[in-house]
C-alpha cells in the first residue's frame, strides 16, 4: 500500500510553540510516519515573509527557499544602514525561517511555500495570511493515481470535500491532527481513523539543547 503524507502548516502548527506548548523535531515526525505508515513521500504546505524578493506566481509553483535565503543575507549584510534594530530583528528571524525550510528540503520533505500576504481587516488592524488549503487541495487530486492511503496532518473542514471523494475512489484516510483545532465534521468523517497530534509528544518533541 503506498502511502503519501499532506501536511497543512498552518492549520496544525498555527502559533509554532506557543500554541502547542512543546516544539517539533521535524526529522522525528519524518521518521514515524516512514516507520508507522511507510510513508512514500510527504508534502508540506506554508507560508514564508518574502520581502518584496521577485517571486513568479505564474511561472513557479513554490518560493526558491535557496535565493530567498540569499536575497535576506544581502539585504542584512548590505543594507544594515538603512535598517534600525527592529528591522533587522525582523529580517533576522524570518531568514531563521527560511533555513528551517532548507533543513525541511534535506530531510526529504517537498515544500510547496507561499510568499505570506497582509490583509487590512474591518478594524483597522492589518492580518498576515498565507492560506495553503486550496494548494494542498490541487496537490492531493494532481497525486491522487500515485498512493492508496495518505495521511492528512490537518483538520481543516475546508478539505471535506476532497477527502470524501477519496473515500468513494477507495482510498485510505488517515487524519493526524491535533484534537482542538480539527473540525467536527472532519472527526466525524475519520471516525476510527483520527488520531490525536497531541498524543505524539513524547516521541517527537525537540530535545533541549
Amino acid at each position: 500500500m503506498k502511502t503519501y503524507a499532506f501536511i497543512d502548516a498552518s492549520n496544525l502548527f498555527y502559533g509554532g510553540e506557543k500554541s502547542l506548548g512543546w516544539k517539533i523535531d521535524y526529522q522525528k515526525l519524518l521518521n514515524y510516519l516512514q516507520k508507522k505508515y511507510d510513508i512514500k513521500h510527504i508534502f508540506y504546505f506554508g507560508g514564508v515573509e518574502i520581502h518584496n524578493f521577485d517571486y513568479d506566481y505564474q511561472k513557479e509553483e513554490t518560493v526558491p527557499i535557496d535565493k530567498l535565503e540569499n536575497y535576506l543575507l544581502d539585504i542584512i549584510k548590505n543594507k544594515n544602514e538603512r535598517l534600525n534594530e527592529a528591522q533587522i530583528f525582523l529580517f533576522g528571524k524570518h531568514l531563521q525561517r527560511v533555513r528551517f525550510y532548507l533543513r525541511l528540503l534535506k530531510f526529504g520533505y517537498h515544500l510547496y511555500l507561499k510568499p505570506v500576504k497582509m490583509y487590512e481587516q474591518e478594524d483597522g488592524t492589518t492580518k498576515r495570511k498565507a492560506n495553503c488549503d486550496v494548494d494542498m487541495a490541487f496537490h492531493l487530486m494532481k497525486e491522487i493515481d500515485n498512493f492508496d492511503r495518505v495521511i492528512i496532518l490537518s483538520g481543516d473542514g475546508d478539505f471535506l470535500p476532497v477527502l470524501k471523494h477519496l473515500r468513494e475512489i477507495k482510498k485510505e484516510i488517515i487524519i493526524l491532527s491535533r484534537s482542538d483545532r480539527t473540525a467536527k465534521e472532519i472527526k466525524k468523517f475519520a471516525g476510527s481513523n483520527f488520531r490525536d497530534f497531541e498524543y505524539l509528544r513524547e516521541l517527537l518533541r525537540m530535545e533541549k539543547k
